[in-house]
């Protein structure tokens, strides 16, 4: 009988456990918003501190700083970012690329430079139309003209081409695992300088650019998992913009939902110059009786008799008895 008892014991303590494992969620890049994973402020924000694209390139993969938490090939590490380039006139197209495997690229984002007829330079940090819906841009607006402008346009200018493949990184380039969406979120914004403003737009500028990308978008990730679309993972917005907006109203629903307002279900018990202890009835359920200073007086005494009234005598009945 002993016997029985624990090996149905163990059994019990078997299949609670196994549920629990079924039950259980991880946390990680792979199963999040993919969006989520790369910040476009954050893009911009060291792209104007580079001094040229390769320094760029270097920025977005340094292990230290961790600006990308992508991991589209699922393999636990977070995918090295190449920028490749292509110029056309007074327009610039930088490319950010993830390497999923030798040869396999998918586009996550680009940079649109161009420089109109009065020299002036117009930037869109542009999120790739697969991750980041329909016309996902930011617009920096530095507070010190980027040094690698100086170099864009001179005359032997030679566009920039990543010479980094799958399996072939640069020395300062290692492996990171990617980190929980909120703790992406909290390290990523110590690295985007607030002294610049980053306006977001919903139309690009440049059709230059946009003829440009036609010819050397790369989508991989896209024709593989085309389920993956930001279109289909959220289905009611148009880009990840509008996705935001509606997570910060629902946050802030939440929070003003957890506040009651003040005097609401509360019980006073504290009454005014003296040490008596009451609970507020409902309005109109106590008979009161108005005292000079507008106090509220019960006719009942302390012991619950009912309080008499004062005997007033005139002056007559005052005689009678003398």
């Amino acid at each position: 009988m002993k016997t029985k008892i624990i090996s149905f014991a163990f059994i019990a303590f078997f299949i609670a456990n196994s549920i629990f494992a079924q039950d259980k969620t991880t946390v990680n890049a792979s199963n999040s918003e993919i969006s989520d994973n790369l910040d476009l402020k954050a893009v911009a924000s060291i792209f104007g501190d580079s001094e040229n694209l390769e320094d760029f390139e270097r920025r977005l993969n340094d292990p230290k700083l961790k600006i990308s938490n992508l991991d589209l090939n699922n393999d636990n590490q977070v995918d090295y970012l190449r920028v490749i380039e292509s110029v056309e006139g007074r327009t610039h197209l930088i490319i950010i690329q993830a390497i999923l495997e030798k040869d396999v690229f998918q586009d996550v984002a680009t940079i649109e430079v161009e420089k109109d007829e009065n020299n002036r330079m117009q930037v869109q940090v542009v999120g790739d139309v697969f991750m980041y819906g329909n016309n996902y841009i930011y617009e920096p607006i530095y507070v010190h003209s980027p040094v690698i402008f100086t170099y864009f346009w001179t005359s032997n200018y030679r566009p920039y081409r990543s010479s980094w493949n799958w399996g072939f990184y640069p020395s300062f380039y290692y492996y990171w695992h990617p980190f929980p969406i909120y703790r992406y979120h909290r390290n990523v914004h110590n690295w985007i300088n607030y002294n610049n403003h980053y306006n977001y737009v919903n139309y690009r500028r440049s059709a230059v650019a946009i003829n440009l990308h036609r010819n050397l978008r790369a989508n991989s990730y896209e024709v593989r998992n085309p389920e993956r679309s930001f279109g289909r993972r959220n289905s009611s917005f148009n880009n990840r913009y509008e996705l935001d907006r509606t997570r910060t109203n629902d946050l802030r629903n939440r929070t003003n939902n957890s506040v009651s307002p003040r005097g609401n279900n509360r019980t006073e018990t504290v009454s005014p110059r003296n040490n008596r202890t009451e609970s507020v009835a409902p309005r109109g359920n106590r008979t009161q009786t108005e005292t000079p200073r507008g106090n509220t007086r019960s006719n009942v005494t302390p012991r619950g008799e009912p309080r008499s009234e004062p005997r007033i005598e005139n002056r007559e009945s005052r005689n009678n008895r003398r």
